[in-house]
């Protein structure tokens, strides 16, 4: 067996040892706990921190800015309520591993990133994985991607003031928009629904905390 297949089964079991600690702690989605348990987080965290990389612990990664922890992604990812054919939208690329649990959960994911130099390493990172559904873009995710809308999923993976105007706007009808908002460093988890009419309902779904939500609809840098 070759040196680099002999580490990447090394790390299989502190994956599978992860899904297993997530579906303990409350995590009913199989699909999900599927998705933690085979994508290589080791593999989007800096080198330093590999023997960090299935702890249950938000990470830094670089420009002020933090890998979460695989069990606020795994809750986020749930709470999307994907069945596999939908258009994700990703706010905040950050290193890559949120678009690379969404990857295996939909069908399309269109990721935006505000830091030049956070975007252009998770599109190496994807590309080095070989996830080719994830399409990684510079620029304010507060402002959604209008050229892809809409959407079926969003989720923003940074904490803002509120909701920004115009990813509701971007939501289809049926879909979801899952993301922390609040007071800067504490937010609540909120969960966003588009009935067919158009109307929104709002879910609650815990406290958080989340780095901040920078752009023209969230909080000046």
């Amino acid at each position: 067996m070759v040196r680099g297949a002999t580490q990447g089964a090394a790390w299989r079991l502190p994956r599978r040892r992860l899904a297993e600690r997530l579906a303990e702690a409350g995590v009913k989605d199989a699909r999900v706990l599927e998705a933690m348990a085979s994508v290589p987080r080791h593999e989007l965290v800096p080198e330093a921190l590999r023997s960090r990389a299935y702890q249950d612990a938000a990470l830094p990664i670089g420009d002020g800015q933090t890998i979460s922890a695989p069990s606020r992604v795994a809750i986020m990812s749930e709470a999307l309520e994907l069945e596999g054919s939908e258009t994700v939208l990703e706010v905040g690329t950050g290193s890559g591993y949120q678009a690379a649990i969404l990857s295996r959960l939909a069908s399309r994911v269109i990721s935006i990133e505000r830091l030049p130099g956070l975007a252009a390493r998770a599109r190496r990172a994807l590309d080095r994985l070989g996830i080719s559904n994830v399409v990684v873009h510079f620029g304010d995710g507060t402002a959604g991607r209008p050229a892809d809308a809409p959407f079926d999923a969003i989720a923003v993976t940074a904490g803002g003031p509120a909701v920004p105007q115009p990813l509701l706007d971007q939501l289809a009808p049926g879909g979801r928009l899952v993301g922390p908002f609040g007071e800067r460093g504490r937010q609540d988890l909120l969960r966003y629904r588009r009935a067919a009419s158009g109307a929104i309902t709002v879910e609650d779904l815990g406290p958080c905390r989340f780095v901040d939500l920078i752009g023209e609809h969230g909080f000046s840098a």
